[in-house]
């Protein structure tokens, strides 16, 4: 995560750079491998894996994730993602300090505090004039900034005391994705909240509506989503609906599912992350786009193409959990919009009014198959307890 929010700093920084660089002395330290002793740079993370290459004594690499006790993806100076072994005998984990430019400058003289609070020390006043580097936008109110002396503190985020192009690194809202209909309604039927005809009725369904027909709840309703997004039940019956619709994952084991939809998965390690990216091609991903063609290519799942749907989806299979401790390997999890990284920015929230902004899917073992920005090295895995991840959990669950 750091990484990922220095990356977007560089890149913000550019067009501040009215004053020239040698000016201010700024740098940040990242963490990053050095291989100390040749070893084997593979695909996957196994002794088995095919073999990339063979990095060399010296180089330098990024980490990208923490795979296990055993395993480190990480990135060379080409952009060649893989894993390298964890073992001392082959690499040394060593801090780095990296050259960067200012992104900021104060405006209006404001104090420079030790933490993100107006109770928080005051390490001195910035004046106005001065250039400094901003590394994370803590919440709405506070910047992480580093000034010219190399001290690290926190400054207001107000436009009244700070002109910036900084960028704020977090996923954005994704837009809904609908996804192509394999459903036609033949006459109006009702659109039910549940699998029964006491069920609630949401509207009817009109004679030549198209659909998506996501799951065969049983022999007598449809699971689909609607034009507007809508998800909700309709008869089974050819009297009511035509479809295209085939469910071959529910002749698979759970388990057997699961591994085959975490293994697609595990295939796009490292494809690049794009807000917004195309249904139609696996060049890039969003978080929802990358969840949805891992089901598509391991178990042949449709699903919804977006977050919100997909959140809406797996609330109607009605198999969730509001503890991602309590999910099974497969499983997708939800997550609100970033507050800050710390357990209390999410303290008085009530998250059952969050709008679901990011998924990814459950690895089993406390670790989150996803991809959320472009700086983070795209899809690649993390781990949950005590990160930001588990901050902003909201539910997850199985889709079938």
């Amino acid at each position: 995560m750091k990484k990922k929010l220095i990356a977007l700093v560089m890149s913000a920084a550019v067009s501040l750079a009215v004053i020239p660089y040698h000016a201010f002395a700024f740098s940040y330290d990242t963490e990053k491998v050095k291989v100390i002793q040749s070893v084997n740079f593979r695909e996957q993370p196994s002794t088995s894996g095919a073999r990339i290459r063979f990095l060399q004594a010296g180089e330098m690499l990024d980490i990208v994730s923490t795979y296990n006790d055993n395993w480190l993806q990480v990135k060379d100076a080409s952009g060649q993602v893989g894993y390298v072994s964890s073992s001392p005998t082959y690499i040394q984990l060593t801090n780095v300090k990296v050259p960067a430019e200012p992104n900021g400058e104060i405006i209006k003289s404001v104090s420079f505090r030790t933490g993100p609070s107006t109770d928080a020390s005051r390490i001195r006043y910035i004046q106005d004039g001065e250039r400094i580097l901003i590394l994370e936008k803590v919440n709405a109110y506070w910047y992480k900034v580093q000034d010219k002396n190399d001290v690290v503190g926190y400054v207001s985020t107000s436009s009244e005391y700070i002109s910036t192009m900084f960028e704020d690194p977090q996923e954005q809202e994704e837009p809904l994705f609908q996804s192509p209909p394999n459903a036609t309604i033949v006459s109006s039927v009702s659109f039910r909240t549940g699998t029964s005809t006491d069920a609630d009725r949401i509207r009817y369904l009109q004679k030549g509506e198209q659909v998506l027909v996501l799951n065969k709840a049983n022999d007598f309703w449809y699971n689909v989503q609607d034009r507007n997004g809508v998800i909700g039940y309709v008869s089974t019956s050819s009297q009511y609906i035509t479809t295209t619709y085939v469910e071959p994952y529910k002749q698979l084991d759970p388990a057997v599912a699961a591994k085959k939809v975490i293994d697609a998965g595990m295939i796009y390690l490292g494809v690049p992350y794009e807000f917004g990216s195309s249904r139609n091609d696996t060049s890039t991903f969003d978080c929802s786009d990358f969840v949805r063609q891992a089901y598509m290519d391991g178990i042949k799942q449709l699903l919804p193409g977006d977050s919100r749907s997909q959140g809406a989806y797996v609330k109607s299979v009605g198999k969730t959990k509001n503890d991602w401790r309590q999910l099974q390997k497969g499983d997708l999890l939800f997550f609100m919009s970033y507050k800050g990284y710390d357990a209390s920015n999410y303290a008085n929230i009530d998250k059952s009014k969050e709008t679901i902004t990011h998924v990814g899917i459950y690895l089993g073992d406390g670790k989150i198959l996803h991809t959320y920005s472009a700086a983070s090295g795209g899809v690649r895995i993390d781990n949950i307890a005590g990160s930001q991840w588990e901050h902003r959990f909201l539910y997850g669950g199985s889709t079938y």
